[in-house]
């Protein structure tokens, strides 16, 4: 036997991500809880049969007993045991299913339903639904056991599913990447893209970067691109000399001289004309130089751009595009849907610090301050179903359609509500009907069109195709070069 044959495998660090993203594991994220509102966001790994429910470990109690726990990158934190009174001292013994689903037996006094269906025995999988009727609500996600550590970003320092210092609201795995991403941005003084649909919060990404930069001494400078008239481009972001065009014209700095040392923020920067693209080419460079219009000698100025886009990438002309060091992709709704409780009390939260009136109706009061929002349970499920296109800037306008259209104390589905969200799909059932191999028939047969590929599999829309599609790691187009994913 050769000498190579012998010698034991040496884990190499560009194979660690691969093994990490190959071990996730089911995860009941709480989304909503009657007696215990504080603790949504907190979740149960599910990597091995246990039990849950009210109290301390029963003697008689058929797996180990778990509590939910706080998970972020700095540290995984147990939260002590459940108090909430609706829920039975062993109420549901869960176990893993498969690879990523689980097994759940109700044993409680509340009734319990997995995608709107009583049943006291089913499987639940990633973006399924489970209700304790009245008590609580629980979201399947797929997750790692622990979070990896952040990179750039410092250790947390805001209350667990509280907004950061920048408005960011989340504790999904995929909130913590995108505060990451954006301090690792934020520490390189590098021009930054933010890309992302519309009302996924591309601003407050750009706050994020400014408020962690070295420049954030000095106040950003924003304008939404897309308000500026074509014509009036270059003298917006150049400024003018002393009576041009016209004389009486008054000196202007410019958004590029007003940002000298801080940050310009262009929002809807597609909105700009290839030529005033052109224009930016010169002063994004390293030097920073620029000519105010009527101006004979060239200006400086140290400033770093974070440009924002809901438009493909492709849109901007390439000359431009290549001068952004960094590229953050702003995930939506859909990628991070355990987060909409949370931005749902956080939008609450402000709406009853500036509406006292509202505050009075809509939220309890504990030794006279106020609690927590009293929210109907059906109001979270339909938002955890909801397919959201306009993202956070969607749910506040939601959210204030139930405050005004609510006849008694609570907020939950009323009859505006429930014709703006539809008849959401039922994702779970429809998960579980199609199979792999049907999605990979329907890829071949009708190629990059979710439309086609939606009608031909008989599910109700395009939302659930996508689900769908990446549960079994699909998307569409993806045997366009003969490969299966």
């Amino acid at each position: 036997m050769s000498p190579e044959s012998t010698a034991p495998e040496r884990e190499l660090p560009w194979d660690r991500p691969k093994q990490r993203d190959s071990e996730r594991f089911p995860h009941l994220i709480l989304a909503w809880s009657l007696d215990e509102p504080e603790r949504v966001g907190e979740a149960i790994p599910v990597t091995r049969p246990l039990c849950l429910g009210r109290g301390e470990a029963l003697g008689d109690d058929p797996a180990p007993r778990i509590t939910p726990k706080r998970m972020r990158p700095a540290e995984t934190r147990d939260c002590g045991a459940i108090v909430n009174a609706r829920v039975s001292r062993l109420h549901l013994t869960v176990e893993p299913e498969g690879d990523s689903g689980v097994r759940l037996l109700s044993h409680g006094r509340a009734p319990m339903r997995i995608n709107g269906r009583s049943t006291s025995e089913g499987v639940a999988r990633e973006g399924d639904i489970v209700e304790l009727h009245n008590a609580a609500v629980f979201f399947v996600v797929m997750r790692p056991e622990t979070l990896q550590p952040l990179r750039a970003a410092g250790a947390p320092d805001f209350a667990f599913g509280r907004a950061d210092p920048f408005g960011i609201t989340g504790e999904s795995p995929t909130a913590w990447a995108l505060r990451d991403a954006l301090a690792f941005a934020a520490a390189t003084d590098r021009h930054v893209l933010l890309a992302g649909e519309s009302g996924v919060g591309k601003e407050l990404a750009a706050r994020s970067i400014h408020g962690l930069s070295s420049r954030r001494s000095s106040k950003m400078v924003a304008r939404n691109a897309a308000t500026v008239p074509e014509t009036l481009v270059d003298a917006e972001l150049f400024g003018n000399s002393k009576n041009y065009p016209n004389p009486g014209m008054p000196e202007r700095d410019g958004l590029i001289g007003e940002a000298h040392m801080s940050t310009l923020f262009l929002d809807e920067v597609g909105e700009l004309p290839e030529s005033s693209q052109v224009h930016l080419l010169r002063v994004l460079d390293t030097d920073g130089e620029y000519q105010r219009l009527g101006d004979s000698k060239a200006r400086r100025s140290s400033f770093r751009l974070v440009a924002a886009t809901n438009r493909a990438l492709d849109s901007l002309k390439h000359d431009f595009l290549a001068r952004f060091t960094h590229r953050v992709t702003i995930p939506g709704l859909g990628d991070r849907r355990e987060d909409i409780p949370l931005l749902l009390g956080e939008l609450l939260g402000r709406i009853a610090q500036d509406n006292p009136q509202l505050a009075d109706r809509f939220f309890e009061r504990r030794r006279g301050e106020r609690a927590e929002p009293k929210i109907a349970p059906d109001f979270v499920v339909r938002l955890l179903r909801h397919p959201f296109t306009h993202h956070v800037r969607e749910l506040d306008r939601i959210l204030w359609l139930a405050i005004g259209s609510a006849e008694d104390d609570y907020i939950g589905v009323t009859e505006a509500v429930d014709a703006e969200l539809g008849q959401a799909a039922d994702i779970g059932s429809e998960a579980t009907e199609i199979g792999r191999e049907d999605l990979i028939q329907a890829l071949r047969d009708h190629g990059r069109s979710p439309t086609r590929i939606a009608k031909a599999l008989g599910v109700k829309n395009r939302y659930v195709l996508h689900r769908l599609l990446k549960k079994h790691g699909l998307t569409p187009g993806a045997l366009d070069e003969g490969g299966t994913e």
